[in-house]
């Protein structure tokens, strides 16, 4: 087994599991039949995420790309017809869902319609979804802020962390392998929120002994 290959399996391997977070939320709706306290936009942002990937892992051919966003996107619809389904809320989950649907048929129609040329499509979608990335490691860090305040991490989840921290990693060398910036440089933000949350679990732990367990959270 080359580098390659076992960067690959360690992109996939990981990036599933952090996407498998998710289903301790999933646990929590159907134990308490109810969506409270659970976040419904990091599903669907996630989704729309990796579908954009998903797409960039076609156009360039790229098995790891497609397979593990297409296990994350299935996964993501999950957490959103489930969240739908114990929500109380459904005309504002209704309506976030058709603005996103919305806003994926734009970005579709503009790349196959406008885009004619294969290596610009490849490159400004490359260039779309590694925005896309970098906004969503970086939304946090207004929570951190808070969390340094208050000194309680209980809202962060630490295997989320670890598997951030991970799945950044090797995606970060996995572009390098390719020479591909458009995989590389959006996932180096995630290796260092997360350096901030290992340091934040440290620092508070003390804090927090008389927790159990962290709260699962999508941050």
């Amino acid at each position: 087994m080359d580098l390659l290959e076992l960067l690959s399996w360690a992109c996939i391997v990981f990036t599933i599991g952090m996407f498998s977070t998710g289903l301790s939320d999933l646990k929590k709706m159907q134990e308490s039949k109810s969506a409270d306290n659970i976040q419904f936009l990091p599903f669907l942002t996630t989704c729309l995420n990796n579908l954009g990937w998903l797409s960039y892992g076609m156009l360039k051919r790229d098995q790891t790309i497609f397979l593990v966003n297409i296990i994350g996107a299935l996964l993501q619809i999950l957490y959103i017809a489930m969240y739908f389904h114990y929500t109380k809320e459904k005309r504002l989950v209704m309506f976030q869902t058709l603005v996103a649907g919305i806003t994926l048929i734009c970005g579709w129609l503009y790349f196959t319609t406008f885009l004619t040329d294969r290596e610009t499509r490849l490159s400004q979608l490359g260039l779309t979804c590694s925005v896309v990335t970098v906004s969503m490691y970086m939304s946090p860090l207004t929570d951190l802020v808070k969390i340094v305040r208050s000194g309680n991490v209980q809202c962060l989840s630490f295997p989320l962390t670890v598997a951030t921290f991970f799945t950044s990693t090797s995606w970060v060398f996995y572009g390098l392998q390719l020479n591909d910036y458009y995989v590389m440089v959006p996932n180096t933000p995630g290796i260092f929120t997360s350096l901030i949350r290992f340091y934040l679990f440290w620092k508070f732990a003390s804090i927090n002994q008389s927790s159990p367990s962290y709260k699962s959270l999508q941050i």
